[in-house]
């Protein structure tokens, strides 16, 4: 997994609530299609037209957005199926923070698992956010801080966010919940160790 510090990016304001895991990434795409390749998929429904071809209303099609690494979202981002393929999605066509007032609960672990930096700001702020980078996103991008907890605005409003302090730590040494239980590998084995003398019966034998 990628460690997360800092991102300075285009931020995309999408800005729709209840966003699903179902149009996040198709659940026919996560059949047959490897994890790392499920980019081209991600929002396709709302991303192509029936024919195929792009749909051109459509946010993340349209320049700079297609070039963000921060989606700008409303409420319970992620609701829906609980499938990891959501974040492998929205990782696969760069976006490596969301900012949301809400996540669904299941979505929110699968970020943290893979690299992916979910951020809860009121709503008011995130269109503020949205508003100060109308006019030229590209030349205003937003700073997402993950070791001071921050989110710069294109203005240079520093805001503030809540992390828990283990999740913070693993995204930062990028480190998924079996890489944090492996940097105690050694207290670990003294405690095998130990077991395996005091009852030996529960071990199996060759």
């Amino acid at each position: 997994m990628q460690p997360f510090k800092t991102l300075t990016s285009i931020a995309a304001p999408l800005l729709r609530a209840n966003v699903d895991t179902d149009v996040i990434i198709p659940i026919a795409r996560l059949v047959g299609i490897d994890w790392g390749n499920l980019g081209p998929y991600c929002f396709e429904p709302w991303r192509f037209r029936t024919d195929g071809t792009e749909n051109p209303d459509f946010l993340l099609n349209q320049e700079p957005y297609r070039r963000a690494g921060i989606l700008l979202n409303g409420a319970n981002f992620g609701c829906g199926s609980s499938r990891e393929g959501a974040v492998w999605a929205l990782m696969g066509i760069g976006i490596k923070c969301v900012i949301a007032p809400s996540f669904s609960d299941i979505f929110q672990n699968n970020c943290f698992q893979n690299g992916l930096l979910p951020v809860v700001l009121p709503m008011p702020e995130i269109e503020a956010i949205a508003d100060e980078a109308a006019a030229d996103p590209a030349r205003k991008p937003v700073t997402v801080d993950l070791a001071a907890q921050t989110v710069t605005t294109p203005s240079g409003r520093r805001l503030s966010f809540d992390i828990d302090p283990m999740r913070r730590e693993a995204l930062i040494e990028g480190l998924d919940e079996i890489g944090v239980s492996m940097r105690r590998e050694a207290e670990i084995a003294a405690f095998q160790a130990r077991d395996r003398q005091a009852r030996p019966w529960v071990y199996a034998t060759e």
